[in-house]
């Protein structure tokens, strides 16, 4: 394999950069370097990505006292440096200084006025209404409603779903029976939450919303590229079939099966291409069987945690910045609507087969799901086995069997009871 004339660095050292690394690695044979704040598990005793640790380096100023160092070091480098962001806050920062990093590194982030909108929910279900992208019923919620009491007019049934609009300040808040997202069944609990809430340090407002039946099957979620001329060149949809019911990682896709819907693709490429995005974008999206239509929660600005379902059905992830800003190839490109060829499809597991088989809801995905396992037709993001040293493989065992202990203690109270007339 030709040693490839670029370098990428990721930011952050999670999931999400080992799914990264593992692209560029099984597309180009090479070890990626990671800039991070901390080392966390998914990413430690790696073959394929070095981790460099900078305190603070999560947020401003820590991370432009880094980047000042780092334009330094690379400013004679020769071959191009990609900085691609593993994470919200990442791919935040990247945006805000990019026109301070864009000499040295390629950048491949929208403007920052238009990432703050986006990363908002207000703000994306604003963008939403105006270029005619489905979302779910939403009111909103602020802390001057909430001293006034005058909250509990909601234009829409219970049970509802209710969640922060800003999740970063949403770490530092914690009580009892916090969660990343409730859904509520009722008015005295509404009460109940948003009182807890609201007295437990967090200020922001909370987005509270229509609540779309169905388990976790219902569930769809979509990345696509878009180059440097704001033209989408690849999307690949996905089915979630099961989620995480950990309190903290409530929305975590734990199983996807690929799919295709080429009016779904064509929603998406209209809305990013309109908006003139650019990079990895990634949506999550719930079918709502009242209207028939797939309703839009959120777009994530960076491929997601479980982004590497794309790589394993054939759209290697990586390969599109570097065709993009190395190879300056992409322009005269068709746009690649993936999962046309179900004969093709491999099922993206982010838990033991075991949990996937007693946990996910039993439907025709299922089964289909089932029939790729049978046939060795599934792969994880973690287990490669290109990177298998004896500390990796025991620390990855580890993580895959806790999981075992958060659905026994979690499923039933966050997802099971919820959805038990589906599963009759």
């Amino acid at each position: 394999m030709l040693q490839p004339k670029f370098t990428p660095i990721l930011l952050g050292s999670d999931i999400n950069v080992y799914g990264m690394a593992r692209s560029f690695n099984e597309a180009y044979g090479i070890k990626v370097q990671a800039w991070a704040a901390s080392h966390l598990a998914a990413t430690r005793y790696s073959n394929i990505v070095d981790v460099e640790v900078h305190e603070g380096f999560s947020e401003d100023p820590g991370f432009m006292n880094v980047m000042k160092q780092k334009i330094e070091e690379y400013k004679d480098h020769q071959e191009p440096v990609i900085l691609i962001a593993c994470g919200d806050g990442y791919a935040e920062l990247l945006a805000k200084h990019k026109d301070e990093l864009k000499d040295t590194f390629i950048v491949p982030y929208i403007p920052y006025d238009l990432l703050e909108k986006l990363i908002s929910k207000e703000g994306f279900y604003e963008i939403a209404e105006e270029y005619g992208l489905p979302y779910p019923k939403t009111k909103i919620i602020t802390m001057d409603d909430y001293k006034a009491d005058n909250y509990l007019n909601i234009p829409f049934d219970f049970p509802v779903e209710l969640k922060p609009e800003d999740p970063v300040s949403w770490l530092d808040v914690q009580f009892e029976g916090r969660k990343k997202a409730f859904t509520i069944h009722d008015q005295a609990e509404l009460v109940d939450i948003v009182g807890k809430i609201y007295t437990n340090g967090y200020k922001e407002d909370l987005i509270l919303q229509d609540f779309i039946p169905g388990d976790d099957s219902n569930m769809r979620v979509l990345n696509a590229y878009v180059d440097k001329n704001h033209k989408v060149k690849m999307m690949c949809l996905g089915h979630p079939l099961l989620e995480d019911p950990t309190p903290q990682s409530i929305g975590n896709y734990m199983a996807i099966l690929p799919e295709y819907n080429q009016k779904l693709y064509q929603t998406v490429q209209s809305f990013l291409e309109k908006i003139e995005y650019v990079g990895m974008a990634n949506f999550d999206i719930k079918y709502d069987q009242r209207d028939g239509e797939y309703k839009f929660f959120e777009i994530n600005l960076r491929q997601g945690r479980s982004s590497f379902y794309v790589t394993l059905n054939g759209y290697n992830l990586a390969k599109w910045y570097v065709e993009d800003y190395v190879n300056d190839s992409l322009k005269d490109q068709d746009t690649v609507y993936g999962n046309k060829d179900g004969a093709n499809y491999m099922l993206w597991l982010g838990v033991p087969v075991k949990i996937f088989k007693e946990y996910a809801y039993d439907n025709p995905s299922k089964r289909l799901a089932e029939k790729l396992i049978k046939e060795g037709h599934y792969g994880t993001t973690v287990f490669y086995n290109k990177d298998n040293g004896f500390k990796r493989w025991l620390l990855m065992h580890y993580m895959f069997h806790n999981y075992k202990a958060r659905y026994k203690k979690y499923y039933q109270v966050n997802k099971g009871q919820y959805f038990e007339q589906d599963k009759k």
